[in-house]
């Protein structure tokens, strides 16, 4: 499976931003897929998460009503709309996709990575 991932930029708080991730290859083994971010010297913190198939989704409380995860699994995309954009969401965000497993768990795929910047 491979993640390409586009979007991401500097805004300015308050400001939106949506990212996207398409899916290739055996993306038939995919049960989820989400987003995660990443600051320096911290660990990588799950944001959203959509699975395959019946679009359940799970989020981070700290996006909550800011953020909204949506999957075309047809064209095996997803797109993550942030709105409300804090200086605190500022980091390197990567698209995940889990495969052959159940609900969030399976081993991981990820992107390369797409920087958010939100400026006070």
């Amino acid at each position: 499976v491979q993640l390409v991932e586009s979007g991401g930029g500097l805004v300015q708080a308050g400001d939106s931003l949506t990212l996207s991730c398409a899916a290739s290859g055996n993306t038939f083994i995919i049960n989820a897929m989400g987003w995660y971010r990443q600051v320096p010297g911290k660990q990588r913190e799950v944001v959203a998460q959509i699975t395959t198939g019946r679009d359940i989704t799970n989020y981070a409380d700290s996006v909550k009503g800011r953020f909204t995860i949506s999957a075309d699994n047809a064209k095996n995309t997803v797109t993550l709309q942030m709105t409300r954009l804090k200086p605190e969401d500022t980091a390197v965000y990567y698209c995940n996709a889990k495969v052959q497993g159940l609900g969030w768990q399976g081993d991981d795929y990820w992107g390369q990575g797409t920087q958010v910047t939100v400026s006070s």
